[in-house]
């Protein structure tokens, strides 16, 4: 419960500040929610800060490919 209030009083001072695009507000709200996972992992202590952080930045990457992949298998289908 505590969790969804925090994401619902993020989502009303989003269009508190009129951030209507919805653009900017589905990024606003993966800002929030990756946020959010980082810190439930870190309280929950599985690595050391250091090892989150470049396991972050390796899932970053690997997302980013994964979209460039995506992308790459939409135009060849075209």
């Amino acid at each position: 419960m505590k969790n969804s209030k925090f994401v619902i009083d993020k989502l009303a001072k989003l269009f508190e500040q009129g951030l209507i695009s919805s653009k900017d507000l589905a990024s606003e709200l993966m800002t929030i929610l990756k946020s959010k996972r980082d810190e439930i992992v870190f309280k929950m202590k599985l690595t050391s800060k250091d090892e989150f952080e470049v396991l972050s930045k390796r899932v970053e990457n690997l997302e980013k490919k994964i979209d460039q992949l995506k992308i790459n298998k939409k135009k060849k289908s075209n």
